[in-house]
């Protein structure tokens, strides 16, 4: 069986040179004559493994050095929690309600303190970026919250929210890496691995140092602390060694590939051949308001059902899998993330054309 072309939200397609390198090094990493898998996390190797990968990400961001790069388990939904009770030193807190994730975050975040939702688009199905330029926000808030690219919904942060010099919190993890950013406009930035650098079971938190203390909520566990793991350099517990080892390989992809800057080229040109298909469809449409379009998850509809659901079955069988939307969108969805090779777009809007032609 050939590789398919995968649109999965994630875990999401890996790049292929980065899979046969592992490939390779499976039962001997670099002459230690065992797998990553089977090494111990305080080993020379790893420590290197480690190092490394921290480096590369931070020349990738350009991450500044009062930031710490931490690489945690528990994913993008355990910072739900662990952000108010890191942060949330008034118990005060404002949220952005762009999506399904974002509001799991806002749910989350009342076990800790009052929490204010200052703009949604739930009323029209999260399909659009609420205007963000001038937000009632707390006087006595400890931080505004975002999830910058909705997974789900296919909308993206074009421009950050004016938080009127309250700390950003933003999770990133269907964006990280998709383009060039400016961490210091952020207090915290943190997503998921498994959508766009490597395989699932980490998230990857990139937080101001002033912000990295014993200064927590009472009762937070060891666990739960920034300080534990900045102050141990990840290594407080056994991390995710593998997913480590992979996301540093996707790191060295991306400087081969040009960097961020490439990398958002490459995006643009991607989204721009599904979405132009998509403007002059007479079958299919985009679900998402122009302007807030993300470059990295694409949902669509025709309208009807039963024509989605022959679409999805079809478009498998063509080698195009994991086209099915959210149950909350419904339609399909193609997420494009950097590892989508060009080519695969082009796959797809050739089966669309194809299938708008018979069945119109």
């Amino acid at each position: 069986m050939s590789r398919v072309y995968n649109f999965s939200a994630g875990p999401a397609v890996l790049p292929e040179e980065v899979l046969k390198e592992a490939q390779a090094e499976m039962l001997d990493y670099n002459g230690t004559g065992m797998s990553v898998m089977e090494m111990s996390h305080r080993s020379k190797a790893f420590d290197h493994i480690i190092r490394e990968a921290e480096q590369d990400l931070r020349d990738l961001m350009h991450i500044p050095d009062n930031y710490k790069v931490l690489f945690l388990q528990g994913g993008a939904s355990l910072q739900f929690a662990m952000i108010p009770m890191n942060l949330m030193k008034n118990r005060v807190a404002d949220y952005i309600v762009t999506g399904q994730w974002a509001k799991k975050a806002y749910q989350e975040a009342q076990k800790y303190g009052k929490v204010n939702k200052i703009a949604s688009s739930e009323d029209e199905t999260f399909s659009y970026i609420p205007d963000c330029s001038d937000l009632d926000i707390s006087p006595d808030a400890d931080y505004v919250y975002i999830c910058e690219n909705n997974t789900i919904y296919g909308t993206k942060f074009k421009t950050l929210p004016n938080t009127k010099g309250k700390d950003l919190v933003a999770d990133v993890s269907s964006c990280f890496l998709s383009e060039p950013v400016d961490v210091s406009k952020y207090a915290v930035i943190y997503g998921g691995v498994q959508k766009n650098i490597g395989p699932a079971g980490m998230v990857i938190a990139i937080v101001r140092e002033d912000l990295i203390t014993d200064d927590v909520l009472e009762g937070t566990p060891t666990m739960m602390k920034y300080k534990t793991h900045a102050d141990a350099d990840s290594l407080y517990n056994t991390p995710n060694c593998y997913c480590i080892y992979m996301c540093g390989k996707v790191f060295k992809w991306l400087k081969r590939m040009g960097g961020l800057e490439e990398m958002k080229r490459r995006n643009e040109e991607k989204a721009k051949i599904l979405y132009d298909f998509l403007d002059a469809s007479r079958l299919f449409r985009g679900t998402v308001r122009k302007e807030d379009r993300s470059l990295m998850n694409v949902p669509f509809v025709t309208g009807d059902k039963d024509l989605d659901a022959k679409f999805v079955k079809e478009a498998e069988a063509a080698g195009l899998v994991n086209l099915k939307g959210h149950r909350t969108v419904g339609g399909m969805r193609a997420s494009i993330y950097n590892a989508m090779p060009k080519e695969g777009v082009e796959a797809l809007v050739a089966f669309m054309k194809k299938f708008e032609e018979e069945n119109l």
